[in-house]
C-alpha cells in the first residue's frame, strides 16, 4: 500500500434472491455504475474500491489517500442527485445488517487481526 493511504473496511447484506443478486451484480460490472458515482469516489480520496460478496453478504474495502474524511464523503453524497438516484436504486437489492444503526447501510468492520503486526 503507498504511503499516506489508509484502508476502511465495511459489510452489507443484499436481500437474499438470487435474481436480486444477479441484477445487483449486473449493475456493477464495467460500465454499469453511472459515471457520475464514479467521478464522486474518486472526488473523495477513495483510491481503490472493491466490493466481494459471498451469498448474500457483501465486503467492501476502499483505499484511501490523507484527503479522505468518511463525513465529508457522507455530505457529498447528500447533495449529489446521480449519488442518491444510484442509493436509491441500490436499495432495492440491499438490506441493513441485523446489527446496523437505523438508517446505516455499509457497517464498518473491526479488524481483529493483522499480520504486519506480528
Amino acid at each position: 500500500m503507498p504511503k499516506n493511504t489508509k484502508r476502511y473496511f465495511y459489510s452489507c447484506d443484499l436481500k437474499d434472491n438470487a435474481e436480486l443478486i444477479a441484477e445487483y451484480k449486473a449493475y456493477h460490472e464495467v460500465g454499469g455504475v453511472p459515471k457520475e458515482v464514479i467521478k464522486s469516489i474518486r472526488d473523495a480520496g477513495i483510491i481503490h474500491m472493491q466490493i466481494s460478496l459471498t451469498g448474500n453478504r457483501m465486503f467492501m474495502v476502499m483505499e484511501v489517500d490523507d484527503t479522505f474524511d468518511p463525513d465529508k464523503k457522507a455530505q457529498m453524497d447528500a447533495q449529489n442527485p446521480a449519488v442518491q438516484d444510484w442509493e436509491k436504486l441500490m436499495w432495492k437489492f440491499q438490506q441493513a445488517l441485523p446489527w446496523a444503526n437505523k438508517g446505516e447501510k455499509w457497517v464498518p468492520l473491526e479488524t481483529v487481526f493483522d499480520l504486519k503486526e506480528h
